[in-house]
């Protein structure tokens, strides 16, 4: 077996919630990365018995002044070199932002061709489910210095301040609102009783949809993003990249809800991440910034 060139960096930094029991978060994220075949440096924003959806928990956010010290401490790490990526997710508070900005600009510095990717975990259909304050450091602290942003469809409605009913005004928004490759979750599908997952990129307009599972478990979006972006990292292009990453989530959420669970089952469907058998449909949109480019 040909082992791989350990000078290449491979290391991701995954910066989001941990709980105790279930598939959100840092949990989701690390395992998708690490079952890929990607070392994992996790940092949790808050710790939490289980997701706040099952009910009333604990709720423990790190100091502001020992989580920056911390990722501090990641910044002036003698392994900085080892880092592919930064991928940030849900924040405990948003002063937590300012570290991590701090951060990825030290791995930058380190590999210029690092990528972060910003999942602005902050609503969802009823709404922001944290607080304004944190809504807006995503949006006006991360989102900015991002290579990559993951918002579903209602976080890319708040920022950009508008009802995101069709595909064209999804597309219109995620044109303004973040870097130029946005992959927005949870966006209007051409098919009937679908939904999608719209890639877009400087050059490309990319729509992959499966069928609604109705009450999924929650993790979906933080399962998203860390696929998608091992997909990247292992140098699939866009379109490839897109429609694996959405047979992979797809499958797993499929398995889950047959059998009845109340979080994604990872540990029984880990072949899903990296073979999945799941069709999802591709199509090639009209991008909406080729008329302003002619």
């Amino acid at each position: 077996m040909e082992m791989q060139q350990t000078d290449t960096p491979r290391a991701v930094i995954v910066i989001s919630s941990h709980v105790a029991r279930g598939s959100v978060g840092n949990r989701a994220a690390v395992f998708a990365l690490e079952t890929l075949g990607f070392p994992v440096w996790a940092v949790p924003t808050v710790i939490l018995p289980w997701h706040p959806g099952h009910g009333r928990a604990t709720r423990i956010v790190p100091g502001t002044e020992q989580f920056s010290s911390l990722l501090g401490d990641l910044e002036r790490a003698p392994w900085l070199g080892e880092v592919a990526a930064v991928l940030s997710g849900y924040l405990g508070d948003a002063r937590q932002a300012t570290a991590v900005a701090s951060l990825v600009a030290a791995v930058r510095v380190k590999n210029p061709k690092a990528l972060y990717v910003c999942d602005p975990v902050m609503g969802d259909v009823g709404g922001l489910y944290v607080p304004q304050e944190i809504a807006e450091a995503l949006r006006d602290t991360l989102l900015p210095i991002a290579d990559i942003a993951t918002p579903n469809r209602y976080e890319l409605a708040w920022m950009a301040g508008a009802e995101l009913g069709d595909i064209k005004s999804v597309m219109a928004a995620a044109l303004v609102a973040g870097p130029s490759t946005m992959l927005v979750t949870s966006a209007p599908a051409m098919m009937a009783g679908g939904t999608g997952n719209l890639l877009l990129t400087a050059s490309d307009a990319l729509l992959s949809e499966h069928r609604i599972i109705e009450r999924p478990p929650n993790g979906l979006g933080d399962l998203t993003a860390a696929v998608f972006l091992a997909r990247l990292l292992d140098g699939q292009p866009a379109a490839k990249a897109l429609q694996s990453t959405t047979a992979s989530v797809f499958e797993i959420l499929a398995r889950t809800a047959k059998r009845g669970a109340d979080e994604l089952t990872l540990e029984t469907d880990a072949q899903s991440l990296s073979h999945p058998m799941a069709m999802v449909h591709l199509r090639h949109l009209m991008h909406p910034g080729k008329d302003r480019r002619a």
